[in-house]
């Protein structure tokens, strides 16, 4: 039987809180770029969170070994993860922090397209091929539905390209996940597995593309404390400790806050420029978001019906 519940006042404020959060990241990446390239500061933040959830592995008596069947998906899981955040930081140089967000968290829709691929029991209803609808068109809009750009066009638009690929590899470390033995692993051990490896290759990606520049600037060492502890260990634990208590479809309709709460700090902490077409567009995909990842918890607001 299913233990976990329905959402309470304190999953809701924590979920608010959480997106808050990943909302942030891409706005303090890019703040900082200038003093720490955001390739950098991704491939330094992975590596200080390896170790702390390395240490909370040892304390919790969680081991990795060769014969428990979990290195192989494990080693996938962390060059997925490392891609995502490779074409992140490489993003984050040509567009926006708010496009960068936006088109990250489509991962949610290509999560459902692979899941309700590969698994019977996920495959997709009416309202949510609705959903993946709405955010394939709002992708569409937010491409190509804009005005004069304040900068290079073919830029903004490789930026904004790089930023979509990092949420398909998103999307497929989840698939990844949830197909393989790690599913059936503590979510620490997971979570060390995406860290440790994708530290190594995004180390490597760093001192390959020459963005190993560091300036220790109080923002450059904030930067790196808040994506570290806060981001990268901190609010991950979080989330994973949300998904042991609570049901999941009700904890996926929060997912459209973060995008919306990127578009927000980077229009009023960097003065980014909100183009009325991607607004069109990032909330065409925000509806997709809430169709597709919130569906269980439609369903129940509409009695069950299909």
């Amino acid at each position: 039987m299913d233990s976990r519940k329905a959402l309470d006042g304190q999953a809701m404020a924590i979920m608010v809180v959480l997106c808050l959060i990943w909302g942030l990241q891409q706005v303090v990446l890019k703040a900082a770029a200038a003093d720490v390239t955001p390739l950098m500061q991704i491939a330094l933040r992975t590596g200080i969170a390896a170790v702390l959830v390395g240490l909370l592995m040892f304390k919790q008596g969680i081991r990795i070994s060769a014969g428990d069947g979990t290195w192989r998906p494990g080693l996938l899981v962390g060059f997925l993860f490392a891609l995502e955040f490779l074409l992140v930081g490489e993003g984050l140089r040509f567009t926006t922090a708010a496009h960068m967000v936006v088109f990250l968290y489509t991962a949610p829709i290509f999560v459902a397209l692979g899941l309700h691929w590969k698994l019977p029991a996920e495959r997709l209803a009416t309202l949510q091929w609705l959903g993946v609808a709405l955010a394939f068109g709002g992708i569409v809009i937010a491409f190509f539905g804009r005005g004069q750009p304040n900068g290079d066009l073919a830029a903004i638009l490789w930026g904004d390209f790089l930023a979509l690929g990092a949420g398909i590899a998103w999307a497929a470390t989840t698939v990844a996940v949830r197909l393989s033995s790690l599913a059936r692993e503590p979510a620490t051990k997971t979570l060390f597995y995406q860290l440790a490896v994708s530290f190594v290759l995004l180390m490597l990606a760093t001192i390959a593309l020459g963005q190993t520049g560091f300036k220790p600037t109080p923002l450059a060492w904030g930067s790196l404390l808040f994506q570290a502890l806060v981001v990268s260990f901190a609010s991950y634990l979080a989330w994973f400790w949300l998904l042991r208590h609570y049901l999941a479809s009700r904890l996926g309709v929060f997912s459209f806050l973060t995008p919306l709460f990127g578009v927000a700090f980077g229009v009023w902490l960097l003065d980014e420029p909100l183009e009325p077409g991607f607004l069109v567009g990032a909330l065409l995909v925000c509806a997709g978001i809430v169709l597709v990842s919130g569906y269980g918890w439609i369903k129940t607001l509409l009695g069950g019906e299909r």
